[in-house]
C-alpha cells in the first residue's frame, strides 16, 4: 500500500487484496479509513464489527491476531478488497470521499486472476454505490455470472443496526 499526498490534500490508497486463486466470494469495502491506514490492516478501527462478525460466522474465537484473521478468510475461500484504488477523503467517513478524485481498482484483472468468484458482498451501501458508479460500467459481459449482495455496513458510523442483526445478515457469506 502506498499513501500519497497531492496538492489538494490527503489521498488515501487501498491495500492489496486478500485473496487466493481459489476464492469463491469477494467482500468489498469502499476505501480504508485512517485507523486502517495507520495500522496497515483492513478494518482496524476497534469499533468496526467486521472481524468480530467474520470470526463468529466462520467459527473462530475472538480476538485473533490480524494474520490469523486474514488466514481464516482465505481458508474459507473468501477474498477481501476495496472498490477504490485511491481517493481524497477528509476524515474516515465514506460520505466524505471526493468522487472527482476517486478511481477504482482493476476488477477485470482481479476477476480473471480469481475465476471461481461468483459472489460479491458489499460492506455497506457506499461500497455498492461506488462499484456501480466506477466499476460496473466498465465490466464486460465476461463477468455476467457474478452475483451481488448488499450487506449492512460494519462501520461504527452505522450504529442504527445492532450487532445481532448485522450478524444475522452477514451469515449469508457462509452459505
Amino acid at each position: 500500500m502506498v499513501r500519497q499526498i497531492n496538492r489538494n490534500g490527503r489521498r488515501d490508497c487501498c491495500f492489496d487484496p486478500v485473496a487466493t486463486p481459489g476464492a469463491v466470494a469477494l467482500i468489498l469495502g469502499s476505501l480504508p479509513g485512517r485507523k486502517s491506514l495507520e495500522m496497515q490492516q483492513y478494518y482496524a478501527h476497534p469499533q468496526n464489527a467486521f472481524w468480530r462478525l467474520i470470526t463468529q460466522i466462520l467459527g473462530a474465537e475472538w480476538p485473533l491476531p490480524y494474520t490469523r484473521r486474514v488466514k481464516l478468510l482465505t481458508e474459507n475461500r473468501i477474498a477481501l478488497w476495496d472498490v477504490l484504488a485511491a481517493a481524497e477523503r477528509p476524515g474516515s467517513l465514506d460520505s466524505s470521499i471526493v468522487h472527482a478524485s476517486a478511481f477504482a481498482n482493476d476488477f477485470a484483472a482481479f476477476y480473471r486472476a480469481h475465476p471461481q468468484i461468483r459472489f460479491v458482498y458489499f460492506n455497506g451501501r457506499k461500497a455498492e454505490e461506488l462499484y456501480g458508479r466506477f466499476v460496473l460500467p466498465g465490466l464486460s459481459s465476461e463477468f455476467a455470472m457474478l452475483r451481488y449482495v448488499s450487506m449492512p455496513s460494519t462501520s461504527p458510523a452505522h450504529a442504527g443496526m445492532t450487532f445481532a442483526k448485522k450478524l444475522e445478515r452477514w451469515r449469508k457469506i457462509k452459505e
